[in-house]
């Protein structure tokens, strides 16, 4: 603990690892603490994710929503934001080790906040991730959108009926609010961005096929809203398929398991894959040393105060901390970081870690964008969706993010969007567009050959 006249290497250390909801909120309750806070992130930003869809249909730039985690934090003397791949957390001696570019850190801490996040889990079947990206970085958002764009321009070069079908055909796996959203993003965008954009093919002819395993579109929303969203993406003319699961994902296309046990193909060039989350494998390496469980997406099952046994000055938050009632959205990490922070500041003036109040999270509820001027929000016991929620929806995420220069230059982007149906980011860079593309080639021409050389023996 601190103590009066501590020279700065002599204050409580405070280790944060990662920079997204739940990192950026703990290291801001500590602004005025005497402690050091070093904050530990593998990107150099803070990710706005329930935002990424937009910049992957082209609505909004990317720098929008992932700030600099630096610039945020540039007043705040006492922390330091370091760049690095957190790789492994010592219980025993109350230490963390990063990777950058080859070279290790080791950084000691007294408090130890874990807001490392989740990443996209594919069940097992992590090959899928090379044909079909998932939406939890920015990078992920900025590929997709190049996929998106570069399979339209495909399809006006192409001559081949079947090729222009398959560049056409956008698939989205998973029904949740990801899903929904980009479902619903990816229809608008053929349908009225890009109509009579092009000379040889009709952007408005695309295919959009949301599946889902389970037989319901949004189900931790509730039957009602998850019908409401399913009734308006049908108007727009996303195919939605239910109950279908995906077994295989390939360059061309995946395969598709349905209720009925009938296997079936969809030829698709695009694929996105908003199925399932996985947490950070940090929570695997806690368990190791603590003994604490870990539920079936690596999520760290911790104690009413969100610390992990025998160890109450390590506490884990958000997406990588499983709370019972607790989703796993901005608000349960953000609440957790606030949490961690307020109890560690009480006991640096002396309460007793024991005697902890359990955290105790307030829901402020869900929602989900469908469409323009359309969506679907559970507040408390008020179920509603339409124009009122599309507006409930605006304005609460234009409250969460950073900065008054972002919120404004994001209202214009939605305000010419939305009223236009013209989109300013649909930029995509060379590099972006057929870089990929050429791989794809090579690894064809390469298994054709030796699919030749295995016929010639």
């Amino acid at each position: 603990m601190s103590h009066p006249g501590a020279t700065a290497s002599d204050r409580h250390k405070v280790v944060i690892i990662g920079s997204g909801f739940g990192g950026l909120t703990a290291a801001k309750r500590f602004k005025r603490a005497d402690v050091d806070v070093k904050l530990i992130a593998k990107t150099t930003h803070h990710l706005f994710q329930p935002l990424l869809y937009q910049v992957a249909t082209g609505i909004i730039p990317s720098g929008e929503i992932a700030p600099p985690t630096r610039m945020i934090l540039r007043k705040q003397k006492n922390c330091q934001v370091l760049l690095g791949d957190v790789t492994h957390i010592d219980l025993a001696n109350q230490t963390v080790r990063s990777e950058l570019l080859g070279h290790t850190y080791v950084t000691p801490y007294d408090s130890l906040v874990v807001a490392a996040g989740a990443g996209q889990s594919y069940f097992g079947n992590d090959h899928f991730a090379e044909w079909a990206p998932g939406m939890k970085s920015i990078d992920d958002a900025l590929e997709l959108r190049a996929r998106i764009l570069s399979a339209f321009e495909q399809a006006e070069r192409s001559s081949d009926p079947a090729r222009r079908e398959k560049l056409l055909t956008f698939t989205v796996v998973g029904a949740g609010p990801t899903g929904v959203e980009m479902a619903g993003q990816i229809a608008e965008l053929a349908d009225h961005t890009l109509k009579g954009a092009f000379r040889h093919i009709d952007s408005t002819t695309a295919r959009v096929i949301l599946l889902d395993a389970a037989p319901a579109v949004l189900p931790p929303m509730g039957e009602k809203l998850g019908n409401k969203a399913k009734a308006r993406l049908e108007k727009m003319g996303v195919d939605i398929q239910l109950s279908a699961m995906v077994t295989d994902v390939d360059r061309n296309g995946i395969t598709v398991k349905d209720a009925d046990g009938t296997i079936r193909r969809i030829e698709s060039a695009t694929k996105v894959w908003s199925a399932g989350v996985s947490a950070s494998p940090l929570g695997r390496d806690l368990a190791e040393q603590s003994g604490v469980e870990i539920d079936r997406a690596g999520r760290v099952v911790v104690l009413p105060d969100l610390s992990i046994p025998g160890h109450p000055n390590v506490f884990v938050v958000g997406d990588m901390a499983y709370v019972e009632g607790v989703p796993g959205q901005a608000q349960g990490a953000i609440q957790g970081g606030r949490y961690a922070a307020e109890a560690i500041k009480a006991e640096l003036k002396g309460a007793d870690s024991a005697q902890r109040e359990p955290f105790q999270y307030f829901d402020k509820g869900s929602m989900a964008t469908v469409s323009r001027f359309s969506a679907v929000a559970k507040i408390g016991p008020l179920e509603f969706g339409g124009f009122i929620a599309w507006l409930a929806w605006l304005v609460l995420h234009l409250i969460y993010l950073v900065g008054f220069r972002r919120k404004l230059t994001t209202l214009v982007s939605w305000t010419v969007t939305f009223l236009s149906t013209q989109r300013g980011n649909l930029t995509i860079t060379e590099q972006q567009a057929y870089a990929r593309t050429r791989i794809e080639e090579l690894e064809e021409i390469a298994a054709s050959v030796q699919d030749n050389q295995k016929a010639a023996v």
